[in-house]
Formats: C-alpha cells, structure tokens, sequence
C-alpha cells in the first residue's frame, strides 16, 4: 500500500491577535504627541526652575482652558468633515452680549440690566444661535462651510466692536469669572470643566450611537445616509453644540482676563486648528479622538508657558511656536508611522 503524505498544517490564527494589535496602534495614535510634550517638560526644567513647579503647572492648564473648549467644538465639527471659522469670533460675542445686558448704561452696557443668571443662559443661546444658523447654511442650503464660516467670523467680528464700540467691558457681576477664580483641589473650576466636556464627549464619541455616526458622516456621508442615519439632522447639531461649547469657552477666557475687549478672540483659530491637527484630527474627517485633541491642547499650552518663562522676545514667539509645532508633528510622524491628514 502506497504512503500518502499528509497535507501540510495550515497554523491557525490566533483569536483577538489582530483586533489588540489594531486596538494598541489606535491608542498609540492617540497619544502620539506624548514624547513631544514629554521632551518639552523636560527642556522646560532646565530653562526655568520654576516650570515643574505645581504652580506653574496649575498656570497652564488654567491658560489652557477656554482654548480646549473651542478646541473641543472645532474637533467635533472636523470629524464630520466640516470646518467652523466663526468659533473664535463666538468667544468674543457671546459673552459680550450676557456682559451688556447685565451691564448699565454708565458702564457701556445696554442698560437692559439683566439678572445674572439670565445673561448666563443668553451666552449659551448666542452661541446656540450661530452655530445653528451655520448649520442651516451649510447643511440645508447646501453652501460651503469654510466660506460660510469666515463670513460669519467677519460679521461677529464686526458686530462685537460695534456692540462694544470699541471698549472693553468691565464690572460685570462675579459669576461672569466664578469658573476661572473658584477652585477644587487648588486647580481652577474651568480646568474641571473642561476636563469633564472631554471626558463626556470621548465616551460619547466612542461608545454611543452620535459619536459612531459623527465618524461615519465624516467618512463617508453618502454611505452614512444610506445606512439609516440623518446626517442633516446630526450634522445641524453638532454645529448647535459647537456653537454653545465655543461660548463657555468664551467665557472661561472672559474669567480668565478679568474683562472682555472688543478683540477678544481674535487669531484664535489658528492655534485651535493647530492644536486640533496635531493632535490627531484629520481635516478630511472620519478620524481623530478627544484624546488627542487634549493632548494638543496642552502641548500649545506648555509651548506659550515655556517661551514667556524662557524671556523670548515678543516678535520671535510666533515663528518659534509655529516651527516647534512643526516638530511636535514631525514627532508624531515617527512615533505612529503614521502622516497626519
């Protein structure tokens, strides 16, 4: 009786092997920036003895607050794949107009004189507001959303130092700066909050039905319609939401400063797109997490603090800050092996 060869052992794949490798890139992606800001917390020990300290650090994240906010919005709009220039011009007039209806008419205000507590509410409904009637111009109409949102952030801009006539406002009650002067564990209640929106929106993003549609809208919107999801609906949202985020944001900054000038927010953008793009957002859409995001946040953060501890002069920081962004995303290039969209 003739031998027969047995055929060869085909191995058989390990179970969960490819979905931990995947789930292990994704989070390195995630904290890509890390080592970056690892390395600048370290060049900032030996710049300044100070810059490790706990007050310092507190300093930072206080900064950092109103920025993560708008970074937050502006992060939620990309991932659907549209873009909100107005959000920075909202920093300055949703709170302009809570601080002019509180405010009398001897201090620049409207002389409507509000209760506090209504001119807090009308912050968020400003922002509300705009953010829906972008969403109503790009969604329903169908128009683009970077042109539509940098005729709004003109028309704001505008509107604010129309409505402020060019001053800057003071007086306003203290709940306008209660989230910048209040403190939990010696760390100011914007930090807190901030925080907590990150948190919230992360495990939105990841673990609920929005978050997964925001992503497949970003991806592919036709597709995303197709499988059942109201994109317009979604996608008007998340302009409204966005709209009310940049508006705490522009109050966390109003707390922080002490006041609102008539160019409150102003550039604000570029350094929210920045903080969102190296931190992972793709400006195509479909992709990046709040992780990420924050950890932007806070490497600009750490960046803005290390060059006034540092004394550079005023006229190189905004060449040194945009070439160690640079850097950062030179960084996060090697570390993932990943190029950024």
């Amino acid at each position: 009786m003739a031998d027969t060869k047995a055929p060869p052992l085909t191995p058989v794949p390990v179970q969960g092997t490819r979905p931990a490798k995947a789930v292990l890139l994704r989070r390195a992606r995630e904290l890509a920036l890390v080592p970056a800001l690892l390395l600048l917390m370290v060049l900032g020990a030996f710049v300044n003895d100070s810059f490790l300290t706990e007050r310092n650090i507190i300093s930072i994240l206080g900064a950092s607050a109103a920025l993560a906010m708008v970074v937050l919005a502006e992060s939620l709009v990309l991932i659907t794949g549209k873009f909100d220039l107005s959000l920075e011009s909202v920093v300055g007039i949703a709170p302009a107009v809570g601080a002019l209806l509180v405010l009398p008419a001897a201090q620049s205000g409207w002389g409507t004189e509000w209760p506090t507590a209504l001119a807090l509410v009308a912050i968020l409904v400003v922002g509300a507001a705009i953010g829906a009637l972008n969403g109503v111009l790009v969604v329903k109409f169908k128009l683009n959303a970077f042109i539509v949102t940098l005729a709004m952030l003109i028309i704001l801009r505008g509107l604010l130092v129309g409505a402020t006539k060019g001053k800057t406002l003071f007086g306003m009650p203290d709940a306008f700066f209660t989230l910048a002067t209040t403190t939990f564990l010696r760390v100011p209640m914007s930090v807190w909050l901030a925080a907590l929106a990150f948190t919230v929106t992360g495990l939105v993003l990841r673990y609920h039905r929005v978050g997964r549609a925001l992503y497949a809208i970003g991806g592919n919107a036709d597709a995303a319609r197709a499988a059942g999801i109201r994109v317009d609906r979604v996608m008007l949202g998340v302009f409204v939401v966005a709209g009310c985020l940049a508006s705490v944001g522009g109050l966390l900054q109003t707390g922080y400063v002490g006041a609102i000038s008539a160019n409150q927010g102003n550039n604000m953008i570029f350094t929210v797109f920045a903080a969102a793009v190296i931190g992972g957002i793709s400006l195509d859409g479909g992709k990046g997490t709040m992780a990420g995001a924050l950890t932007g946040v806070l490497l600009l953060g750490v960046v803005q603090n290390l060059l006034t501890l540092a004394q550079v002069p005023s006229f190189w920081i905004q060449a040194i800050y945009g070439g160690i962004i640079l850097v950062a995303l030179m960084i996060a290039r090697v570390t993932t092996g990943r190029a950024q969209d």
